[in-house]
């Protein structure tokens, strides 16, 4: 039976792809963060499924995980890990706590240097018929493009991507592959924890371009989550899978443009979607 370790599995993304793997008869170790996320998946996801209880920045918990993961199958080893575990929370970077900015380069990438590290030897399978398992990790179109106010997630992206870029050729002498999925604006409950960026800075001088931002607009156009999980399967089981999965949910304005456009022209049409309006230091009101 083919196993796979999935981070973040309690809603979203992680939820999708640990439901389609544990339809497809793989086993699924799904990592959540307490004992009732554990019980609903396990009721959702039946036999196949088995938590994981840890928290993707405690290292020493996703080494424990790891070890329990080493005694159930054995020698048979693990054929793939999916890093899917991450954070969003945007907010404008002149005004946002750098202890947000921490916390997304804490999950989002050192989270998947503890995954990597603590699973590796799990993917190196033994035997001259076993194929290596591989690496998945769950970026998004912000790992190469980064638009206002969504700074610290593209920074984390685009750190993760260089992280898979150089992983994937350090692993050549193990033969395990690393293959990316870059995921744009898909319909998962991230968008209501994003909610918040509307009133969350609202004194200060984007007040009036979030207030104008209709996130539940953007959720309608998102597109399902089950391109993704299409795309996560794609990458375990295709003889030669792509390094790269790109799910943009519109091709020219989220992935085409920004690759073809000067930088220049690209700030001045992302001005122009947003409305920016220059702020005159002379009218300029501190916030109280």
């Amino acid at each position: 039976m083919r196993s796979v370790v999935i981070t973040g599995v309690s809603t979203g993304i992680g939820y999708a792809a640990a439901g389609e793997l544990c339809r497809r008869g793989y086993r699924v170790f799904g990592s959540v963060r307490n004992d009732d996320q554990a019980r609903r998946l396990l009721q959702d996801f039946g036999v196949l499924f088995t938590p994981l209880l840890f928290d993707v920045t405690d290292a020493g918990a996703v080494k424990a995980a790891a070890a329990q993961v080493k005694v159930a199958i054995g020698d048979n080893g693990l054929y793939g890990l999916i890093n899917n575990a991450g954070i969003s929370n945007p907010g404008p970077l002149s005004v946002q706590s750098p202890e947000i900015v921490r916390q997304h380069l804490e999950v989002n990438v050192l989270g998947a240097v503890h995954t990597v590290q603590a699973f590796l030897p799990l993917l190196r399978r033994k035997g001259a018929a076993a194929r290596p398992g591989r690496i998945v990790n769950i970026s998004s179109v912000s790992g190469r493009i980064a638009y206002p106010f969504m700074g610290s997630y593209a920074a984390s992206k685009h750190a993760l991507e260089a992280l898979s870029d150089s992983l994937r050729r350090e692993l050549l002498i193990y033969g395990v592959d690393v293959i990316v999925i870059q995921p744009g604006a898909i319909d998962t409950p991230i968008w209501d924890k994003a909610a918040h960026i509307r009133s969350g800075y609202r004194e200060s001088d984007y007040g009036s371009v979030l207030a104008g931002i209709d996130l539940h607009a953007t959720r309608r156009s998102a597109l399902p989550v089950a391109v993704v999980t299409r795309a996560i399967v794609a990458a375990l089981e295709h003889k030669k899978p792509r390094a790269r999965y790109a799910v943009p949910d519109q091709r020219f304005k989220y992935w085409l443009a920004p690759r073809v456009l000067p930088d220049r022209w690209l700030d001045r049409i992302i001005a122009r979607m947003l409305n920016f309006k220059k702020v005159r230091d002379d009218l300029r009101q501190e916030p109280p």
